[in-house]
């Protein structure tokens, strides 16, 4: 049950973007660009951004999708209250799926051990 992907866990408006990506508090690798936010919902939350000059076709960029929200399903309890916008630089397929998801697992550490040396 708590490892659900539910609405409350997603941003979906366009003012939910921007206030991330206005912050400008960035990681990035080959694969992806991480921006966060505190946010002080309690809750981490995802956005996702992966572009046609990306992934020219529609199951491409769906893969990508997929793998990022499974990623951040299954490791949510240790993000804390931020929201995360993913924007995905680099499409990847089966065979690279790992080093993807290792490339974002990394990201994603470097920008918690950013904000614990800010909060503290």
């Amino acid at each position: 049950m708590a490892f659900r992907f539910r609405r409350a866990h997603r941003l979906l408006k366009t003012d939910e973007f921007s206030s991330v990506f206005s912050l400008r508090q960035a990681r990035s690798n080959p694969y992806f660009q991480v921006y966060a936010r505190p946010n002080g919902l309690g809750r981490p939350r995802l956005g996702l951004v992966v572009g046609k000059k990306v992934a020219k076709r529609a199951y491409r960029r769906n893969y990508i999708k997929r793998t990022v929200r499974e990623w951040f399903r299954l490791n949510q309890q240790t993000l804390g209250s931020v929201d995360y916008v993913v924007r995905s630089r680099l499409v990847f397929d089966r065979e690279t799926r790992t080093e993807a998801v290792t490339a974002l697992s990394s990201l994603f550490g470097k920008l918690a051990r950013c904000h614990a040396s800010s909060s503290s």
